[in-house]
């Protein structure tokens, strides 16, 4: 390469000006050129290049007029280190200043793009320049690709602002939407051709349709962009019309990549060098928030992944509109919610402490949140489903909403269960819980008894009144006859509880014997079970086996009766009957020597005792003087002692009833 005369230099500033074609053949493979002395070096980053002022004041507009412009007409040093992808760009923007052959590439082409538009490589300067071979390429092979559009967006991350600048992410971020949505058409289309030519049924229509298709691909390759890109492309596709399900899956994948393992740390411990990281992971959470779908009883959102966003929203103190917005969403589709989706952890600070005094421990679940979740299910608004429920009462099993209620029940219970284990937690949370959902809500109650055992079998020492206020809540009327047993044996609930289990309990067998055709011997077992009279309850259960044996030896009385699996049925509800009120005669008789215990030492010690003992030992003493007193006196004293005795004695008795 020869050395540039004046005029050559002077003509190549004041326009357009090429290469000698002697000179392009000539370097066209040689980088960097080593037969003329180098006359400017150009700094740019940490490396420097040692290049002539001709060829890169020839095409570059930049460099020309920072040559033109310099105070010293003999510049040998320029520094450019705001050119856009640094070193690298710069190099591959000098090789075709020179010249050299440069492959434009779905890699480099963004890079390409922005040097040649800081540097002013245009058609301004010079023919065929670099600005338009990269935009011949980004309109010729990456525009019309998802997958080279998604790469190159990619790229831009490390170009800004120089990328926003020409307008590159843009453009790009509205050709993947673009060719997002034509191909969810495209794919909708050709399933509807398959399912007409093999004459599919309706149903088998919708299940293809929804069936991810084969361009759901490129959502796993958007989880590798920053947010800021991510959250503009996932704006632009909903506004074209992807769909929900597309969406969803689009975030899920987003989330997995972005938060995976975020939840093995406690976040509330780390250092100052994750401390970033964590607000980070915040801002992830609440722009995916932000992106899910509209809220919907019908969202294709799946629970698991709604429960996971608020146990991290939590865990990364996300704001209070983001975590509102999760348990709204969660509240709304709780009828697909297991038990892992609402055992949500406390915070550092959040739990229920203890009272002052009691230790400065805190619960291991956040109940508060789970109220809240529930307080939405119980307040959502059904106007649009009146016309599905119309035909049914809202308390009628086969109702929709009854159905519903009986899962949140059901889920409710079950956390109950796992919450009582801690032995942090406060009773009025629990009471407050259990007290949430309304009566009609639970068919059978056995799921919220055994919620309550293990609360007070864990919490031993709890108030009198707030054990009575959480056994209220249980509905005894709805217990299964194995939860009744158990009730009547549980020494932890207050007794008037299991005098009520037992209640209910004949109450149901009498009407069940009843409606077998024999309700008439079951008077007597009332009675002898509410008022504690065993004989009466033994000889109520002899007459009801007696009338079973006769109705059953009768042939007439065969022939009126329901069929066999009735009667059989009657017979192990006669024998469930005799034993629980042996178990009532045992827990009678105990409760009658505590009586009887308590009642003699009031009596030992009570001045009327003692006035009527001191009579009778007078009366005594007075006899045994006067051996030849009158009939009449000796009968009065006689009379007087029985009459003490009887005082006691009905004194005695009245107290045991």
């Amino acid at each position: 390469m020869g050395v540039a005369t004046v005029t050559e230099l002077k003509q190549s500033i004041s326009g357009k000006r090429t290469f000698r074609p002697s000179l392009i053949s000539r370097h066209a493979n040689e980088w960097p050129p080593t037969d003329v002395s180098s006359d400017l070096t150009v700094e740019v980053g940490t490396s420097s290049f040692a290049l002539h002022k001709f060829p890169l004041v020839s095409r570059s507009g930049k460099i020309r007029r920072l040559v033109a412009e310099a105070k010293d007409a003999k510049l040998a040093r320029l520094s450019l280190h705001g050119t856009p992808g640094g070193a690298p760009a710069f190099e591959l923007a000098a090789k075709f200043c020179y010249g050299v052959h440069v492959d434009v590439t779905v890699a480099n082409v963004a890079m390409l793009r922005c040097a040649a538009h800081y540097l002013q490589i245009t058609d301004d300067f010079s023919d065929k320049s670099l600005e338009l071979r990269a935009e011949s390429f980004l309109r010729d092979a990456v525009l019309p690709s998802i997958a080279s559009s998604v790469a190159v967006l990619r790229s831009c991350e490390a170009l800004l602002p120089a990328a926003e600048d020409v307008g590159l992410v843009p453009r790009l971020i509205a050709a993947i939407a673009t060719n997002v949505c034509k191909e969810q058409l495209t794919s909708g289309l050709s399933k509807l051709d398959q399912c007409a030519a093999q004459l599919k049924p309706a149903a088998a229509f919708a299940a293809d349709l929804d069936s991810p298709g084969p361009g759901d691909w490129w959502g796993k390759s958007v989880a590798a962009l920053g947010l800021d890109f991510f959250q503009r492309l996932l704006s632009a596709v909903k506004a074209k019309g992807l769909k929900q399900e597309t969406v969803t899956r689009i975030l899920i994948n987003y989330a997995q990549n972005s938060l995976h393992g975020l939840m093995a740390r406690d976040v509330h411990r780390c250092g100052a060098a994750d401390a970033d990281a964590v607000k980070k992971q915040r801002a992830v959470v609440e722009a995916i928030v932000g992106l899910l779908p509209a809220q919907s009883k019908k969202s294709p959102v799946p629970m698991a992944f709604l429960s996971g966003l608020l146990k991290t929203a939590m865990a990364v103190s996300a704001s209070s509109i983001c975590r509102a917005d999760l348990e709204k969403r969660i509240g709304m589709q709780l009828d697909q919610a297991i038990l892992e989706d609402i055992l949500i952890a406390a915070g550092a600070g959040a739990g229920a402490a203890t009272p002052a005094g009691h230790g400065q421990q805190h619960a291991l679940y956040d109940t508060d949140v789970v109220a809240r979740i529930f307080s939405v299910f119980l307040n959502l608004d059904d106007d649009h489903n009146e016309e599905d429920a119309a035909a049914f009462d809202y308390d009628s099993p086969r109702s929709p909403k009854q159905s519903l209620l009986v899962k949140a029940a059901k889920l409710l219970d079950s956390y109950l269960a796992e919450v009582a284990l801690d032995s942090n937690i406060l009773p009025s949370k629990f009471i407050s819980l259990a007290e949430l959902l309304p009566d009609h809500a639970r068919v059978v109650t056995d799921g919220l008894y055994r919620a309550v055992d293990i609360f007070l079998k864990v919490h031993p020492n709890i108030k009198e009144a707030e054990r009575y206020r959480l056994c209220k809540a249980i509905d005894c009327q709805r217990l299964t006859p194995d939860a009744c047993s158990h009730a009547a044996q549980n020494e932890r609930l207050p007794v008037q509880m299991a005098v009520q289990v037992l209640y209910f309990e004949q109450l149901r067998l009498r009407s069940a014997i009843q409606a077998s055709g024999g309700g008439g011997s079951m008077g007597g077992h009332d009675a002898a079970l509410f008022f504690g009279c065993a004989a009466a309850a033994a000889a109520s259960s002899v007459s009801v086996q007696g009338s079973v044996n006769m109705r059953s030896g009768s042939g007439v009385g065969s022939g009126a009766m329901s069929p066999r699996d009735n009667y059989a049925s009657v017979r192990r509800e006669n024998r469930e009957l005799k034993l629980e009120v042996a178990r009532m005669r045992m827990r009678l008789t105990d409760l009658e020597k505590d009586h009887v215990s308590m009642k003699r030492e009031l009596v030992r010690v009570g001045p009327a005792n003692r006035l009527l003992r001191g009579f009778a030992r007078s009366l005594s003493r007075l006899f045994r003087m006067r051996p030849a007193a009158e009939p009449g006196l000796q009968q009065l004293g006689a009379k007087a002692t029985a009459d003490a005795k009887v005082l006691f004695q009905r004194r005695r008795r009245h107290s045991i009833s």
